[in-house]
């Protein structure tokens, strides 16, 4: 039965994403990231408001934390398991992930918003579909300076990008990438109203405080 070793490679891959990198770097400073900037627990608001080192180690575990359960569980598993697994541990695993970071145990639940740790499912299990979103992402940062609306679009082209190249008859990936698309969306639904009513900031502007302004991790 491969239901019991999916399901411990699932977990494994929650409790990966539930580990708060943002918080812990960010306690390396004696800061309470929950408690400046924007106040999400991501890579952003640490490289913003803590220390522009800390916020790209930040990042760079954020992403590996998506990558390592959506590439390297199912080699774990066809390696130590003899398990023939096919596309869908990687996604379940890095799924997990996205969902722990997210939502963290170790934190109440109170998460990021799962961007960055998406880019490193992605990488894992669609690195085309990655290329074209961060293609969008670095278009759009540069002609707006929105964090949000970048990450937005990117949660749309990913997706858009997957239905394109999947071969016919070939859901599974596009469908899940379709829904982490969507997920990623709606904890953006704040930066939205803020861009509706004129609110939102961008980033490089001196003088804004940084409230609002987190749209990354």
């Amino acid at each position: 039965m491969k239901i019991f070793p999916y399901a411990v490679f699932a977990l494994a891959g929650y409790l990966l994403g539930s580990v708060p990198f943002a918080y812990l770097f960010a306690r390396l400073k004696g800061v309470d990231i929950r408690a400046i900037g924007s106040g999400n627990v991501g890579a952003t608001n640490v490289f913003r408001s803590v220390s522009k080192a800390l916020g790209v180690a930040t990042f760079a575990a954020v992403v590996l934390k998506g990558f390592i359960p959506a590439f390297l569980f199912p080699a774990m598993a066809r390696r130590f398991l003899s398990l023939e697994v096919g596309p869908g541990l990687g996604l379940l695993c890095g799924c997990a992930a996205v969902a722990g970071h997210t939502w963290p145990v170790f934190l109440k639940f109170k998460g990021g918003k799962g961007v960055a740790t998406s880019a490193g499912m992605l990488l894992g299990v669609a690195p085309a579909a990655v290329g074209i979103g961060l293609g969008g992402w670095i278009l759009v940062f540069a002609a707006t300076r929105y964090v949000s609306v970048d990450s937005i679009v990117a949660a749309g082209a990913v997706p858009a990008a997957a239905w394109g190249m999947a071969a016919r008859g070939v859901w599974l990936l596009p469908a899940v990438l379709t829904g982490l698309g969507a997920l990623v969306i709606w904890r953006h639904r704040s930066n939205i109203r803020r861009l509706l009513n004129g609110e939102e900031l961008r980033v490089g502007r001196k003088g804004e405080r940084d409230k609002g302004q987190e749209g990354e991790a």
